[in-house]
């Protein structure tokens, strides 16, 4: 991971979201002309000449706004400063300079940081436009004219960082396969946000009873007596008829990315409003692209219970969640921290079940056990014969079955097999794959 950090900050819609998806090389955070889109901090890795640093990019400051939401976007985009080695301030040659603007300059003064002042939207090619002199104006030094859309510029803004940032240790970065990647997905207000905050101790995230307050999926580096994570909060995944606009559509897509790069997906389920249609398809998402799954039903403190509560709770769970029916089922409180020392210990464990790798030998062994305790299929007289099974790879457990008939194979005896590997060696918290086929010899 990269030591150093330099945060991105300026006022909303002056193009920092832009410049720090050219910055990384990919398209991380939302891009939209709507102010105010990016409301947490989003972090990503940065190279310029054999050196790295973390980026963050922050949402837009309002000093002055009574908004909510603003409101704690600028609280989120001072711990971003007060985490930085470095500031970037952007800016915009369009609008000049704004009272916002020299609000948020003063406000990095204070900090006493360095802060190099980004002048965006410059896009001609080598000429620099006459109004950049008025950014003197902000008292930060010589502005840099940039365009976050065409790179122009930006090789000269990281040489400036670059002078700034302390030499890199020479000792090798931490290898970030060591972290347990966790994607906490859910529904909008289910809080997940809460839940990334309490594992972290700190209000990383922004929280508020407002559907859809995050919308970027966000990643946080988590170490404690349990072990090493990066846990990814993403927005609420809704129903597509509910996707109305533009950046919401963007959000259910970074969820999608979010869960795609995990190792573990923690489904939250809101305990106060019981299953939903909504949570079986969240979840369809995690079990489609073969992660870890923890089903979490959080809020429980808010629930009237009594000695069955639980238990009724559970059974039910496990038949709405029938199609995973291996996924453990955690009853948790984020915003009472209850039961966190034991979702680590879930996560930890469900990582190891998703990346086990079953000898080729002892899967024939239950094999061949669980053909003599239930004969295979036949059809006309002729035999489903499974000749022997072996472990393809590994997240999830992918099984290759060599028979003699596909056809013959029918998929309640998949499942039979499947439930005799899980019966002997666990593959608690992991969907699997059983992948058929049939010897060259047979095939028509």
């Amino acid at each position: 991971m990269a030591g150093n950090v330099v945060a991105i900050v300026g006022r909303p819609n002056v193009g920092k979201s832009t410049l720090f998806n050219k910055l990384i090389g990919i398209r991380m955070s939302i891009v939209d002309d709507t102010p105010g889109v990016t409301r947490d901090r989003i972090y990503g890795e940065c190279e310029w000449l054999n050196r790295h640093f973390m980026l963050i990019d922050t949402g837009g400051i309002e000093p002055a706004s009574d908004d909510i939401i603003l409101k704690q976007m600028k609280r989120q985009a001072q711990l971003a400063i007060d985490s930085a080695d470095v500031i970037i301030l952007v800016t915009d040659i369009r609008s000049g300079v704004v009272a916002t603007d020299m609000e948020v300059a003063s406000m990095l003064q204070k900090s006493g940081k360095p802060v190099i002042l980004a002048v965006n939207k410059c896009d001609s090619v080598g000429e620099v436009p006459a109004d950049i002199y008025e950014f003197y104006n902000l008292g930060l030094g010589d502005p840099i004219a940039i365009s976050s859309v065409h790179g122009h510029g930006t090789g000269d803004l990281l040489d400036e960082v670059l002078k700034f940032l302390p030499d890199e240790d020479t000792e090798a970065d931490e290898d970030v396969e060591d972290y347990i990647k966790v994607a906490v997905i859910g529904k909008p207000n289910v809080g997940k946000s809460s839940l990334v905050n309490a594992v972290l101790g700190e209000d990383r995230m922004i929280v508020s009873n407002i559907a859809g307050t995050t919308r970027d999926a966000t990643d946080s580096v988590v170490e404690n007596e349990h072990g090493k994570f990066i846990f990814i909060d993403t927005a609420g995944l809704r129903r597509k008829s509910k996707v109305y606009d533009q950046i919401e559509k963007y959000s259910v897509i970074r969820a999608r990315m979010a869960v795609e790069r995990a190792q573990v997906c923690v489904i939250m389920i809101d305990a106060t409003e019981g299953f939903t249609e909504q949570d079986s398809k969240v979840a369809g998402i995690a079990h489609e692209m073969g992660k870890g799954c923890i089903i979490a039903v959080n809020k429980w403190d808010a629930v009237e219970k009594d000695g069955k509560t639980m238990d009724q709770t559970r059974k039910k769970l496990m038949n709405d969640f029938s199609f995973m029916s291996y996924a453990p089922i955690i009853f948790i409180s984020a915003k009472e921290g209850i039961r966190l020392d034991r979702l680590f210990e879930l996560i930890k464990f469900v990582d190891t079940q998703n990346a086990m790798r079953i000898s080729t030998g002892k899967l024939n062994e239950v094999l061949a056990d669980a053909t003599a305790r239930v004969q295979p299929p036949s059809d006309k007289g002729r035999r489903l014969k499974i000749f022997y099974m072996t472990q393809a790879s590994t997240r999830p457990p992918t099984f290759v079955c060599f028979v003699n008939s596909a056809e013959l194979f029918h998929y309640s005896y998949q499942r039979y097999i499947d439930n005799q590997i899980r019966e002997v060696f666990g593959l608690e918290g992991t969907p699997t794959r059983m992948v058929i086929r049939e010897r060259e010899s047979n095939k028509k």
